[in-house]
């Protein structure tokens, strides 16, 4: 489930769930549920797709791969 992987690309470079909120202009409490299975919405995927510079597709678990295909 892609929750786990929002996690993990979070805490690789030590940034808090209140970062990440503002980002996504919602709240840390938000974030939390995101990262438990609570279903992001796809205009905040792409924020996190572009934070992270990796694609969608590994933020959905459906690659292994971060790289971005242009």
């Amino acid at each position: 489930m892609y929750p786990r992987r929002i996690k993990e690309l979070r805490e690789d470079r030590d940034i808090s769930q209140d970062i990440i909120a503002r980002l996504l202009d919602t709240s840390q409490q938000q974030i939390s549920r995101y990262e438990n299975g609570t279903e992001m919405p796809y205009n905040c995927l792409i924020k996190l797709a572009d934070f992270f510079n990796v694609s969608i597709d590994y933020l959905l678990e459906r690659t292994n791969k971060k790289e971005i295909n242009k």
